[in-house]
């Protein structure tokens, strides 16, 4: 298969949910930004989420030597339906019992209008799946989201969705996983530089 580099993208600065809902994520730390595209492989084939934050994050990063795809809205973060743009302790106090389910119970739980881990771990897997079929023994970097990220770190894990809640995932590191030998390797989770 792939090696692939996840960059999560730059900071929205956003003090609640944000799925679906296209925000635009902070890129005045070019410092930052040139220390990212100096890590990542300087001929990879570059993808990203269709989201502004994600599309421009990934812009933001690419070298002249990468090779660019179509944005992939299969690479979106998880939609939180009723909850995107509400604050995290609103929505607790709006639904206290499904809220606490969906972090802890991750699966099948969802917000109301939105989509589960299940269901988003799926719609991800199944682009990475047609991206590196499309080019194997390939170096994909994919700018993408903190859910996104985290799905496939826990595919390459092999841990239950509420450990993978565990992992920080911050804007602008790098997670690399390679999916060339028969078990995933994971290089790198939440690199900052």
């Amino acid at each position: 298969m792939t090696v692939w580099h996840w960059v999560r993208h730059g900071p929205t600065h956003a003090k609640s949910f944000v799925g679906w809902r296209d925000v635009p994520a902070d890129l005045t730390d070019h410092a930052q930004i040139a220390r990212v595209r100096e890590t990542l492989p300087s001929d990879g084939i570059l993808v990203s989420s269709d989201l502004a934050r994600a599309r421009d994050t990934a812009t933001a990063i690419a070298h002249i030597g990468h090779q660019r795809l179509p944005h992939d809205p299969q690479l979106r973060e998880m939609h939180f339906g009723a909850w995107d743009g509400v604050h995290f302790e609103t929505v607790a106090e709006m639904h206290p019992q499904l809220s606490r389910q969906f972090w802890e119970e991750p699966g099948d739980v969802m917000a109301p209008g939105g989509e589960s881990w299940n269901i988003a771990s799926a719609r991800v897997a199944a682009s990475v799946n047609a991206i590196s079929a499309r080019y194997p023994n390939q170096q994909i970097i994919a700018v993408a989201h903190f859910g996104v990220i985290l799905t496939q770190l826990q595919r390459a894990l092999g841990i239950s969705a509420y450990d993978t809640l565990a992992h920080q995932i911050d804007n602008f590191s790098v997670t690399t996983i390679d999916w060339r030998g028969a078990q995933p390797s994971v290089l790198r989770i939440n690199h900052l530089l």
